[in-house]
């Protein structure tokens, strides 16, 4: 049975109350001190039992492989499936895939969904992607649409707060709403490796996708939160880029924090997102990380949709 699903109201509070108190002074001469190197494709091996799938122009995908098959944390997109099969079936000691897990609902991450639902494999998942999967979305900012997912590509295991498999896997719900309201992360204690989806991007700025509850303090809520899970020699493999180590987490949730922390004092005094944009809040991390106008506008958006009385 599932457990209770607090509110979404609850959670704004909660997430809002627990960004507006970080410690935001002093990050910037610290950050990025290097940027992340572009990652190859191929399968980089992080134990004897546990890889990172990378395809050209598909999100990272963690691999598991037992004498049970191969468990998979996301998928990659509907048309990498082949290349996906392909690259599970040349794992050592690999095998048919048992367990995918989707970190969110978005397509680039449930591509394989339909082939593991009809093969009647589990796909595991927080209720509210399962819930996001069962409808259409669209972004307003771009008009493009998602299709829902049949019922048979729909997950067929979801939770609302964490669980644990008889492997040991446990997996958790990301409730500050870093990409989405559904995100989660996958822990392998026997490896130390932490697989976060798009709750952290090594590669570019991420999507804050404001429709299905994500938020710029979410990001920063989030990158906290999982700093807490494992230790200091923990290895967490983002959505995208290479891995990371508990170091890079705390550049990152510095970058954040500080973007965070501006752009709220600019929509406290009545700025629009055309004006936060024009503000420059994340100028100093531009070398590193990219043009940021279009994560700009769309975090200072996600202010809006959570600050304002009918959010």
């Amino acid at each position: 049975m599932l457990d209770q699903d607090p509110t979404r109201r609850q959670l704004i509070k909660a997430a809002l109350g627990g960004a507006a108190g970080l410690a935001l002074a002093g990050r910037a001469a610290r950050l990025l001190a290097q940027a992340a190197p572009a990652t190859a494709s191929g399968t980089e091996r992080l134990a004897d039992d546990l890889f990172v799938i990378r395809i050209p122009g598909e999100a990272n995908i963690v691999a598991h492989a037992s004498s049970a098959g191969v468990l998979l944390v996301d998928g990659g997109s509907a048309r990498a499936t082949d290349a996906v099969m392909k690259s599970v079936a040349s794992l050592p000691g690999g095998g048919q895939v048992h367990t995918l897990f989707n970190t969110h609902w978005h397509p680039e991450q449930t591509g394989l969904n339909e082939t593991i639902g009809k093969a009647g494999k589990t796909i595991i998942a927080h209720e509210n992607t399962r819930l996001w999967l069962a409808t259409d979305v669209t972004w307003p900012w771009n008009g493009q649409t998602f299709k829902r997912l049949p019922k048979i590509a729909q997950p067929n295991k979801t939770f609302y707060t964490s669980g644990k498999l008889e492997s040991g896997i446990q997996y958790g719900y990301v409730s500050d709403a870093a990409h989405t309201d559904g995100d989660l992360y996958a822990y392998f204690p026997q490896q130390n490796v932490l697989a976060v989806g798009d709750v952290v991007s090594n590669q570019g700025w991420p999507q804050v996708d404001w429709v299905t509850g994500g938020w710029i303090a979410g990001i920063v809520g989030g990158l906290q939160r999982i700093s807490t899970i494992g230790n200091e020699k923990t290895i967490i493999v983002p959505g995208r880029g290479p891995v990371m180590t508990m170091a890079d987490l705390k550049t990152h949730y510095d970058m954040y924090g500080a973007i965070y922390d501006r752009l709220s004092k600019l929509l406290n005094s009545g700025r629009g997102p055309t004006e936060a944009v024009d503000a420059k809040p994340a100028k100093e991390f531009e070398a590193k990380m990219g043009n940021p106008d279009e994560f700009v506008r769309r975090a200072f958006e996600s202010l809006w949709a959570y600050v304002t009385p009918d959010a």
